[in-house]
C-alpha cells in the first residue's frame, strides 16, 4: 500500500534561495553605503590643474616651478620631422619642425595599444593602422577617432624632461 505524505512546509528550490541570498546581500550593501559622506572622511579634493600649455615649451625653456621631471632623451636624439617613442613611460616626443618639440601619450585612443614607429611625418599604431600627425597627434588616419593626447614636456639645454 503506498501512503502520500501531506506535506505542509513547501520545499525551497535552488532559485528561491539564490534570490534570497542576492537580495540579503544587496540590502547590506546599500546600508553599508549609506553613511559615506555623513561624518566620515572628507571627499578627495579635486586634481589641480596642470600649469603650462600642453606639448612643450621652447627650446631652451626653463621647467615651471623649478622643479624637474623624468629626463627621457637629448634633443639631438629626436629627428626633425620625426620622433622617438619612450614606451616605458607611454609618450612619444616629436620634432615637427627644428627646435619645435612636443610629446604625446603614446597610446593609441583606438584600443590602447602602443604606437610602434614615428615614420613620414605620423606616430604609428600596429594593431589596426591608426597614425596621428607628428606637429599635433592628431588623427591622419582611423580607425582611431580621437587624436593623441599632449604631455608636458620641457626643454633644459639639450636635454628633453617630461613635466
Amino acid at each position: 500500500m503506498l501512503v502520500h505524505a501531506n506535506l505542509t512546509t513547501p520545499a525551497l528550490s535552488r532559485r528561491a534561495v539564490v534570490v534570497g541570498g542576492c537580495s540579503a546581500a544587496c540590502v547590506a550593501a546599500l546600508a553599508a553605503c549609506s553613511s559615506y559622506g555623513s561624518g566620515g572622511a572628507p571627499a578627495p579634493a579635486p586634481a589641480p590643474a596642470p600649469t603650462g600649455a600642453p606639448g612643450a615649451a621652447p627650446s631652451g625653456a626653463a621647467p615651471s616651478g623649478g622643479a624637474t621631471g623624468t629626463a627621457l632623451t637629448s634633443t639631438s636624439d629626436v629627428p626633425v620631422g620625426g620622433g622617438t617613442i619612450f614606451a616605458d613611460q607611454q609618450v612619444v616626443v616629436t620634432q615637427p619642425t627644428a627646435g619645435e618639440f612636443k610629446a604625446f601619450s603614446a597610446i593609441c585612443t583606438h584600443q590602447g595599444c602602443t604606437v610602434s614607429q614615428v615614420a613620414d611625418g605620423t606616430i604609428d599604431c600596429p594593431c589596426h593602422g591608426s597614425r596621428f600627425a607628428v606637429a599635433d597627434g592628431s588623427v591622419v588616419r582611423g580607425p582611431a577617432a580621437s587624436p593623441l593626447p599632449a604631455k608636458n614636456i620641457t626643454v633644459e639645454g639639450t636635454s628633453i624632461v617630461l613635466a
